[in-house]
């Protein structure tokens, strides 16, 4: 059973489904072939029994044969088959058979009746010949003798008819397996077309990797859902390739600038430890510092390509309830080191949220270094968390143009006034990436007065869970 079930397995699924259908084609009408066989049989033989009730022997018939037959019970007969076999039984089981009739054997039952102990009989028995009959025996009284009368039918009347069905219905149930089995198979293959269409197209896709390639999809049916999802997956792997390829461009020429800058300054004291010409201690110190804050720049830029080059899954590890007002001061902390000639204004409300700590933290002092680069020596930076659980960061810089304010999260892009200050362009992309994955938003807008806002919501509650805040709750 085994070793068939696994011949089965590597069948094509068209052949198995034909299979399948010729074997459950076969089983039905097998089943009602066993079932006409059974039910014509009892009809016939139903048949047959009123025949034989409604069958009796001549009063003088009986008669005659009671005179002829000698004690002994011998008759004579003949070998003609006639409609019915005659013969009376006594009560000491002799019987005496018509000349024309065959004789049958006396059953029990037989006797009974001639004894009176059953009013009549109706059963099988056979012939001297060894022929099946059908037999009804009644009871009858020639004068103080009590006897019984047995009236007989060959089965053979009803057997010959029955073979003939029977191999008219097997003749019909081949003919209707191998229709079926035709059939499904032909089902099979016209079911199945739309699979093979999509299976080509999975094998040219992974000989050729073109993700262009689109199914036609008709209909609502499985094989639709499938195609179009097959359509769906092709096109978001064409996309993540295309925004991959995208993103490797894009690092390679961020990268070239202060590689290129770095292997300049580099080449410069390297020369001049070649020729022996020193460079002024003034020049010297600034290709020094020129050097590290290229290296500075290489290793932000490095930082902000590992952070990008994560899943963009929208559940990056286990969140953690957190109190986004102590990450806010945290994150101000770093900005003041960055800006200390900025004036901080802040104003923050009590607010949980669920986050990644450190991911958040990175993005608001990605924000604040935003805040703390574009305000001019003097000015103030407003930070406020209200007690709705939107946090607000406003600098008072040249602000972003309104046509430039859809660009802002995409990666590597940067307003044409901003080229030349230190940036990689990844640091609102980062942004926008981690508020997204706490189920947040993030948008920037043009402060009135000048200046730039940047508002973040990400959903809590203003006071913490009863497990507390800070990690004690995962979600």
């Amino acid at each position: 059973m085994t070793s068939l079930a696994r011949r089965l397995r590597t069948l094509p699924l068209r052949s198995r489904l034909a299979m399948l259908v010729a074997t459950a084609v076969a089983v039905a009408v097998a089943a009602a072939a066993v079932a006409c066989w059974l039910l014509t049989r009892a009809q016939l033989e139903a048949e047959l029994d009123n025949s034989l009730r409604n069958t009796s022997a001549p009063p003088g018939l009986v008669q005659d044969l009671v005179n002829r037959c000698s004690p002994s019970g011998a008759s004579s007969k003949t070998a003609n088959s006639p409609f019915a076999y005659i013969q009376i039984v006594d009560s000491d089981g002799n019987r005496c058979v018509e000349s024309s009739s065959q004789p049958v054997k006396i059953q029990s039952a037989d006797l009974d009746v001639a004894l009176g102990t059953k009013d009549s009989s109706l059963h099988n028995s056979t012939t001297e010949d060894g022929a099946p009959v059908r037999v009804r025996t009644t009871p009858a009284r020639i004068g103080p003798a009590r006897i019984a009368v047995s009236i007989s039918r060959p089965l053979a009347e009803i057997d010959a008819s029955l073979n003939r069905l029977a191999l008219l219905l097997t003749a019909v149930a081949g003919a209707g397996v191998i229709g079926a089995g035709a059939a499904g198979l032909w089902i099979a293959r016209t079911g199945l077309r739309p699979v093979d269409g999509l299976t080509r197209a999975v094998e040219h896709v992974a000989r050729t990797e073109d993700l262009s390639l689109r199914i036609p999809a008709e209909g609502e049916d499985e094989i639709a859902r499938l195609s179009r999802s097959f359509n769906s997956m092709t096109a978001a792997l064409a996309s993540s390739r295309d925004r991959q390829a995208q993103l490797i461009a894009d690092a390679g020429h961020e990268l070239r600038t202060p590689l290129t800058s770095l292997r300049t300054n580099v080449e410069l004291l390297a020369r001049s430890d070649e020729t022996g010409r020193a460079i002024p201690p003034e020049d010297r110190a600034a290709l020094m510092a020129s050097v590290k804050a290229q290296m500075t720049e290489l290793a932000a830029l490095i930082g902000d390509l590992q952070e990008l080059s994560r899943p963009d899954a929208p559940d990056p590890g286990p969140l953690q309830v957190v109190a986004l007002h102590t990450i806010v001061e945290s994150a101000l902390e770093r900005a003041r080191l960055r800006g200390p000639d900025l004036t901080i204004e802040v104003a923050l409300h009590p607010w949980y949220v669920r986050a990644e700590p450190a991911a958040l933290e990175r993005a608001l002092v990605n924000v604040l270094d935003n805040a703390v680069k574009f305000s001019p020596p003097g000015a103030a930076v407003e930070v406020a968390l209200s007690a709705q659980g939107e946090l607000t960061v406003r600098d008072h810089g040249p602000g972003i143009p309104a046509d430039e304010l859809p660009y802002v999260f995409e990666r590597f892009w940067r307003s044409p006034s901003a080229r030349a200050l230190p940036g990689s362009g990844l640091g609102l992309s980062i942004v926008a990436r981690t508020i997204q994955q706490t189920g947040g938003e993030v948008a920037l807008r043009r402060a009135a007065g000048g200046g730039t806002v940047a508002a973040i919501r990400i959903p809590g509650a203003a006071t913490p869970p009863p497990s507390g805040p800070a990690g004690a709750t995962r979600a």
